[in-house]
């Protein structure tokens, strides 16, 4: 069983190769064993993030667990996770378009049994356990946009001005108006000044009354997205860095994806499918 797509593996490795630096080996006789394939490993993160597995379990004759690990950090170093993200997003603004009048904002709660304190706390509804948080922000149609990793036991309205400052990412000029949608966990005087001090405009779900859905269901389907990788439902990661590496990969998967099923609509391209594809 393929971890994604065929094809947006294919989309997605092109971009990531693209950034990958040449390898200049430091050994002084030119030694070492034949490095392995960079595609090789890539395939391989491609499943530890699909499947939630362990680097050991996605090591075979191939590769390595260690190899895995290492070529991991040396991409992370590279900022190459946060670079081919940000290329799917300015791929599906100009394929697509952002839209970024509406902006939705909100947390999840997952596992995090091995995190480190930077992302890892208390889980308040999972008897004290460790788990992470992801504070996520998502245009009007569920596009991620930006996410902020905390402990689990972090409140939803700190994280709402750094994951609001996510929008920094773009270089084009964003809207005169955003409005942001928030659910009743934001409904507080705080907030509202926070968002009157951003410019922006807010629809803010009442406390105290039934739920008020509005437009910011979006972002509920996004976290849904985002749990579909095993990765991501179960963060066993113990470092920061790597954490938010593998949440960048989910997000350039899934706008990708939607790029390329909106496209199927309106664009013509080689290999393209008969009939939109869905699922990962």
């Amino acid at each position: 069983m393929p971890a994604v797509r065929v094809d947006i593996e294919r989309a997605l490795w092109a971009e990531f190769s693209a950034h990958i630096p040449e390898h200049v080996s430091n050994h002084r006789y030119g030694g070492h064993r034949p490095r392995i394939s960079n595609y090789i490993v890539f395939r391989k993160l491609l499943e530890v993030l699909a499947f939630g597995i362990s680097y050991a379990s996605a090591a075979d004759h191939l590769v390595s667990a260690s190899t895995l690990r290492r070529r991991r950090d040396e991409w992370i170093e590279a900022g190459i996770f946060k670079r081919v993200e940000q290329a799917a997003l300015d791929a599906y603004e100009k394929v697509v378009g952002l839209d970024l009048e509406n902006i939705s904002v909100d947390g999840c709660l997952v596992k995090a049994p091995w995190g480190g304190k930077e992302f890892s706390g208390p889980n308040p509804v999972d008897r004290g356990k460790p788990g992470m948080k992801r504070s996520l922000m998502v245009d009007g149609n569920g596009i991620p946009l930006g996410v902020i990793l905390a402990p689990a036991n972090r409140h939803d309205s700190p994280l709402l001005r750094p994951t609001l400052e996510c929008l920094r990412r773009f270089g084009f000029d964003l809207p005169e108006k955003i409005t942001v949608h928030l659910d009743a966990g934001y409904d507080s005087r705080v907030t509202r000044d926070l968002l009157d001090e951003l410019g922006c405009d807010h629809q803010i779900s009442k406390k105290g009354l039934p739920l008020q859905a509005g437009r910011r269901w979006v972002v509920e389907r996004t976290h849904a997205w985002h749990n579909s990788f095993g990765k991501l439902l179960r963060m066993t990661e113990r470092h920061l860095a790597s954490a938010d590496a593998w949440v960048c990969l989910a997000n350039a998967i899934i706008v990708i994806r939607r790029i390329i099923g909106e496209a199927w609509k309106t664009h013509r391209w080689a290999r393209r499918p008969r009939r939109p594809v869905s699922g990962k």
